[in-house]
């Protein structure tokens, strides 16, 4: 933090910000002066903001006397300034109600989304569990014509995945089911990840400690779960409601937010940037690294199902947005939805 941030300047800049959020008008020193409850002169509070606009924290839009905050001042306000207050019952309440355990994965997210959107009147969006974090359960190898051979597995969410795969030679019916009892009894419970890094660590060991039998089986798990282009998804609600907002009403920038949402691969380049996040992570304007996110902030939080992270969610919206209030509220949706995704806290039907 500047040295030059004293506590005065600080509870300006406070003040200054949870106004302009509050109002969305610049806001000048007379105003300051009412909301502060320092008893400072507004020629003094002049003063500080003319430091806070010269540390690049505030400025001022066209020839307005008042100051609103920049993305530096938003920053600064978020890490050391807000006050985030837990969720109230009233609050908690459509949330729990929302998501209940039972209900399908898809159509849990879908809630989720939908809830973010509804409750803080911006864009939320939530992106679909990777499948390569699901773990093995069960494989099966079936001989189709020549060298073409199909794979069955199923992963722990009980979900059956066909594929069909090319091998160098023709493979036996026998020799299909010893290599589905060797991949069976080696992997089974194994992430579809770390199932991968094991199999290249297999074919990169010396050859001499491996057998063809496991040769083979290792081999046609690396064609099954070799890494694939499939791009993320990601379910989103209430884009809609961002036309709303006067700093994003305008055409062109309009344009360009709902092009990235269709496109998708900005925003789950970003989201992916927070799978390893500890809880709540906020991008504010430029943070994003995305063009059509400059005026706007992303507040996410990854979700976790059997203590693995496997997806993220968000709410955006301009940066002018009540941060003491969606913070809390991003944090509480992904630890729900996490539990209702869970089936060890799933509740007996």
């Amino acid at each position: 933090m500047d040295k030059n941030l004293n506590e005065r300047s600080l509870q300006l800049l406070k003040t200054l910000v949870e106004r302009y959020i509050q109002d969305g008008q610049p806001v000048g020193s007379k105003l300051l002066s009412q909301d502060s409850d320092l008893n400072l002169s507004s020629a003094t509070i002049r003063n500080v903001m003319a430091d806070l606009e010269d540390l690049g924290l505030i400025h001022s839009p066209h020839t307005s006397a008042g100051r609103i905050p920049t993305a530096n001042g938003y920053r600064l306000f978020v890490d050391t300034l807000i006050t985030v207050k837990p969720l109230t019952f009233e609050a908690l309440q459509p949330l729990q109600q929302g998501m209940i355990a039972h209900m399908d994965a898809n159509d849990v997210i879908e809630v989720a989304s939908k809830l973010l959107s509804d409750t803080t009147r911006m864009a939320g969006v939530v992106t679909l569990p990777r499948r390569e974090l699901a773990c093995l359960r069960h494989i099966e190898f079936l001989p189709l014509s020549n060298t073409r051979v199909l794979v069955i597995f199923v992963t722990d969410e009980q979900e059956v995945h066909n594929k069909i795969i090319h091998t160098a030679r023709q493979f036996s019916p026998a020799a299909l089911q010893q290599a589905a009892n060797y991949l069976n009894a080696i992997y089974s419970g194994c992430s579809l990840t770390s199932l991968r890094e094991r199999v290249l660590q297999e074919l990169q060991a010396d050859q001499q400690r491996v057998n063809q039998e496991m040769l083979d089986a290792i081999t046609m798990a690396q064609l099954t779960f070799a890494e694939t282009n499939q791009k993320d998804d990601y379910i989103l609600s209430g884009e809609t409601n961002l036309m709303g907002f006067a700093e994003l009403a305008d055409v062109d920038r309009l344009k360009q937010l709902f092009e990235a949402f269709n496109q998708k691969r900005s925003v789950i380049h970003l989201l992916d940037q927070c799978l390893h996040a500890d809880g709540v992570q906020i991008f504010i304007g430029e943070e994003s690294g995305c063009q059509a996110f400059d005026r706007c902030s992303l507040v996410t939080s990854p979700y976790s199902v059997n203590n693995e992270v496997v997806g993220v969610l968000a709410v955006i919206g301009p940066t002018r947005m009540a941060y003491e209030k969606v913070i809390p509220f991003v944090d509480v949706t992904a630890k729900l939805l996490g539990a209702a995704l869970n089936p060890k806290t799933s509740s007996p039907s």
